[in-house]
């Protein structure tokens, strides 16, 4: 199986929250780098909802979503975290952690209605959120001067490719280019500077 070129996330924190008979759920939606950040604010979630009965989480870490962890927080085994995770897998993210609140109600909602409402408070916060798109990109970098850095960037537009420009005496310009893409890039470079840019391919990165 080939390794992932693209992976799905939010771009910030988001909340909602729902009501199942006097019980609150509230979902916190949020981007993370690593597990120790999910721990962190699963931490910081806990101090700011101190009285809440069950904090319960699911995350999914890596461009192929391969590291997932849940919790019930004492809720029945598979009712919080598993119902949490799936909503996650379910719309393609990743580097994502989700945290469902619960206020206790006073009613007993059994197994099927904690699934439903655990499921029913992630899928509220993916829709409040805003999911981006981040794809693998080889960063090629050439020194040149000022026109023909515009040249650079008006070709690496054209083909869709994003560029970072550093303006001193002369220009450092960094195109983005997908790594199935880079010959070609080269051989535009190549041919916008008349094959005097002298290009450096660094290793690939994640880049919206």
């Amino acid at each position: 199986m080939s390794a992932p070129t693209t992976y799905r996330t939010v771009a910030r924190p988001v909340e909602a929250e729902i009501e199942v008979k006097r019980s609150r759920f509230l979902a916190l939606l949020a981007p993370i780098a690593d597990e120790d950040e999910a721990r962190a604010l699963i931490a910081q979630r806990r101090s700011q909802h101190p009285k809440a009965r069950h904090h319960c989480t699911a995350f999914v870490l890596d461009p192929d979503a391969r590291t997932r962890r849940f919790s019930d927080d004492g809720e029945p085994a598979g009712t919080a975290g598993a119902p949490i995770l799936d909503v996650l897998t379910g719309h393609d993210l990743t580097y994502t952690l989700a945290i469902v609140t619960r206020y206790f109600g006073g009613t007993l909602l059994g197994a099927g209605g904690l699934v439903r409402a655990y499921g029913e408070a992630t899928s509220e916060a993916v829709a409040a959120s805003a999911v981006v798109t981040y794809s693998q990109r080889v960063p090629v970098r050439v020194t040149v001067d000022y026109a023909l850095a515009a040249a650079i960037d008006r070709m690496a537009q054209a083909a869709g490719w994003s560029t970072e420009a550093d303006y001193a005496a002369e220009v450092a310009v960094t195109v983005f280019i997908p790594p199935a893409q880079v010959d070609a890039g080269l051989r535009s470079l190549a041919d916008v500077s008349g094959g005097t840019a002298e290009p450096q391919v660094g290793e690939p990165v994640w880049a919206r």
